[in-house]
């Protein structure tokens, strides 16, 4: 039981937590460590400085520190920073021969590490060890050529040193392997450090040669790529600098051999090296060869360097910028002309989303050197880009089709005017609606009418009428809209071709026929006329060819046009009018009158009011008073309405007679008796105000009494409103009338009004018996 007791192990208790609410100070994370900072916890003192007196101490120390510096290298030899801290405490103590065995051997385990190549020189350089830093810099870029901070430092080390011959052979050395173009440029500022322009152009002629060299490579090389994979091993690849990889695959591809040490071309695996191979050369470095030329004064060779970097790129590979470039030289050198026609060219072969800078140049120089005419076409040139961009997001959107046919006409030829024409009318509506086809055909007709105007294609013309728009819809394969009924209509290209199901457009039936005409081919139009009618009638064509026939006075033609046009649409008022005014013209009035007397007996009209109008002011203008007040009597059966009644009476007052106005007033007694059961009392207001105009000025005492006793009492009136589910929506106040003999008909109308007014005073009496104070006070002020 003891040592049952002895091996058990007593488990504290978890003190339980009373109040979890959070505490009022909290200390966050910032604040620990801050306060540590403050109190400075985490310092170690410094280590005890070691004063070292005699040689044998030192000899102790040394021993020590190499040892240390040995075992750090022998744990892990590839950590090439222990092999730097090694070399440099050797340095510190001047034991140069030390050091330079500690670089050596670091070089042995990894000869790849940029920065151990660079302390080893930059190590004998601080020594004043020439000699040695120009080996170690021979064997760095013989060993890595491809690491540029080599070259850079070693030709800049044989610059300060004074060895111009030097730093000009290692830059050549340099050369040799191709470098990047920052590496040209080096070189070639060298040069001109040294006033050595003709040695800087020649720099710059093999620069440019060799990149038309590596142009042609590397396309070789993509070329073949197609066919076969240049494959890398993994822990090659890794190591191998890109541009060194690039230059091998060029030259695998060119020669059959590789050139770089431990890069092997086999079928294991693939790896896609396009993406090393550049497409051209930059066009920036021909634009800085030809500034040095021209920052030289050698304008001459300038121009040329321009003009190579032209020919050498070719239409495949242009580039704004080159173009900017050179015309802005030329620009400098005065030559306007040139700078135009560079524009120009550069303008007609760049696509236009590519060339916003070319375009912005050449209008700035357009402002600045050119006429009117020039900016005028740098302008409609912008425009027409803009509009193509347009038409092209949206092929369908015609109000741009027509901004752009108008730009094209006022500034450029005929036929790429009809070339932007034929790109429009291509665009055909998807959809067999006539409102999505309403601005299309304003396509057509501008077509034709600028073809008859402007080019003077009068023949052409023809055939834009007559082929709008089977030609189109054909195409587009729309049925429905346009073609011919049937094989005898097919042998008429002006019955085939205007053949529609389902909608037309009178408008281009209407331009046809006018257009046969000018062209002095009457039958033709009639023809085109005629046919419409016959397939598709409607009114705007028979008012078209009525009025061509009218202006042609061939009125018979005119009479058979108008009875078709009436059978066809017999409820058109205007129609009737229209040819009874004709034969009113024409001086047959009996004819006039039974068209007339058709038009009002027709079933329905669309504006009868203003038909019977028409009829009675023919019978006044031909004077037949009887006739007229016939045709009054006619039309009040048919209608009550008072503004007739008051055109009756109106037209008695001028009938010019002795008993006229005896007469007109009878007509307003006869209006007025009819209008008592009328329900609109506005109407019998208007009546009774127009018969009081009349007693007034021709009426007597007596008459003028008469129509005021018959005037209605105007009154103020309130009704509930309901809304439209049934709730209450308030009260509305409007005017009622109340006629006199409406008042004599109900008398106790009078006495309601009496016993309202009688309550009133009784209210305003007992509110003054309840405030006696407030009346007196009211009296007093």
């Amino acid at each position: 039981m003891a040592s049952t007791a002895a091996g058990k192990q007593r488990i504290p208790k978890v003190a339980k937590v009373k109040n979890k609410a959070p505490a009022e100070v909290q200390i966050t994370a910032e604040q620990l460590l801050r306060e540590a900072k403050e109190r400075e916890l985490e310092l170690l003192p410094p280590p005890p400085q070691q004063k070292i007196t005699d040689v044998e101490e030192l000899n102790d120390y040394k021993l020590r520190k190499r040892k240390t510096f040995e075992d750090n290298i022998r744990k892990n030899r590839t950590v090439i920073s222990n092999w730097i801290k090694y070399a440099q405490w050797e340095e510190s103590l001047k034991e140069i021969q030390r050091a330079r065995s500690i670089y050596e051997r670091a070089l042995d385990v990894d000869y790849r590490n940029v920065t151990l190549w660079l302390k080893y020189a930059e190590m004998e350089m601080k020594n004043r060890q020439v000699n040695h830093a120009r080996n170690i810099w021979d064997r760095a870029i013989t060993t890595l050529p491809r690491v540029n901070q080599f070259w850079y430092k070693y030709t800049y080390m044989e610059e300060m040193l004074g060895n111009i011959a030097g730093s000009r052979q290692v830059f050549e050395r340099w050369m040799e392997w191709q470098p990047e173009e920052q590496a040209w440029h080096s070189y070639i500022n060298f040069e001109l450090r040294y006033k050595e322009v003709d040695r800087a152009r020649t720099i710059y002629e093999r620069y440019i040669l060799s990149s038309a060299l590596q142009f042609s490579v590397r396309h070789r090389a993509f070329a073949s790529l197609e066919l076969f994979c240049v494959v890398f091993p993994a822990a090659v690849f890794c190591h191998c600098h890109p541009w060194e990889l690039f230059h091998a695959v060029c030259d695998h591809v060119v020669t059959g051999r590789s050139a770089i040490r431990n890069v092997q071309f086999n079928h294991q695996c693939f790896f896609n090296v396009a993406l090393l191979v550049l497409v051209h050369p930059d066009v920036k470095n021909w634009i800085k060869y030809a500034r040095f030329e021209e920052k030289h004064s050698y304008f001459a060779h300038a121009r040329k360097v321009y003009e190579r970097a032209v020919e050498f790129f070719g239409e495949e590979h242009m580039d704004e910028n080159l173009y900017v470039a050179f015309a802005k030289f030329e620009e400098n050198q005065k030559e306007f002309e040139r700078v135009r026609v560079i524009y120009k060219y550069a303008l007609d072969r760049i696509p236009k989303q590519d060339a916003q800078n070319l375009f912005k140049n050449y209008t700035i120089f357009e402002k600045k050197f050119g006429d009117r005419r020039g900016i005028e076409e740098i302008i409609v040139s912008k425009r027409r880009f803009q509009y193509e961009e347009e038409v092209k997001a949206n092929p369908h959107n015609y109000d741009a089709w027509f901004d752009y046919l108008r730009l094209v006409e006022s500034d450029t030829d005929a036929e790429t005017v009809r070339e932007v024409y034929e790109r429009a009318i291509a665009n055909v509506p998807p959809i067999q609606e006539k409102r999505h086809w309403k601005r299309y055909i304003y396509l057509w007709i501008n077509y034709a009418l600028y073809e008859e105007l402007e080019a003077k294609a009068s023949t052409k013309n023809s055939g834009f009428y007559l082929s709008f728009p089977g030609r189109r819809a054909n195409q587009a394969s729309v049925p429905g809209v346009c073609g011919a009924h049937s094989p005898q209509e097919a042998s008429n290209p002006s019955i085939t071709l205007f053949s529609f199901f389902q909608f037309t457009f009178a408008k281009i039936w209407l331009l046809y026929a006018q257009f046969e005409i000018r062209q002095k081919n009457l039958p033709l139009a009639r023809r085109a006329l005629g046919t419409s009618i016959g397939k598709c009638p409607k009114n705007k064509l028979f008012k078209g060819y009525i009025e061509l026939e009218l202006q042609l006075r061939e009125f018979d033609r005119c009479r058979k046009l108008y009875e078709k046009f009436l059978e066809f649409a017999p409820e058109n008022c205007t129609s009737w009018i229209k040819f009874a005014e004709l034969e009113t013209i024409l001086g047959d009035i009996d004819r006039a009158r039974a068209i007339y007397e058709l038009a009002i007996g027709q079933p329905r009209l669309d504006m009868p009011e203003v038909l019977w109008k028409s009829y009675i002011d023919f019978e006044i203008e031909q004077e037949e008073y009887e006739k007229t007040r016939n045709l009054y009597r006619r039309l009040l059966q048919r209608t009550q309405h008072v503004k007739v009644w008051i055109s009756f009476a109106q037209f008695e007052l001028s009938a010019g007679r002795e008993e006229n106005l005896s007469r007109c007033r009878q007509i307003y007694e006869e209006a007025n008796k009819a209008m008592r059961n009328c329900e609109e009392k506005e109407e019998r207001v208007m009546l009774l105000e127009s018969w009081r105009n009349f007693e007034e000025e021709f009426g007597t005492e007596t008459t003028k009494e008469r129509i005021e006793k018959l005037m209605p009492e105007k009154i103020k009136k309130r009704r509930k409103l309901q809304a439209e589910d049934g709730s209450d929506a308030g009260w509305e106040e409007y005017y009622d009338y109340i006629f006199p003999e409406v008042t004599a008909n109900q008398p106790n109308l009078k006495l309601l009004a009496m016993a309202k007014l009688w309550k009133k005073q009784q209210q305003e009496s007992e509110a003054a018996e309840q405030d006696p104070d407030k009346d007196v006070d009211e009296s007093q002020s």
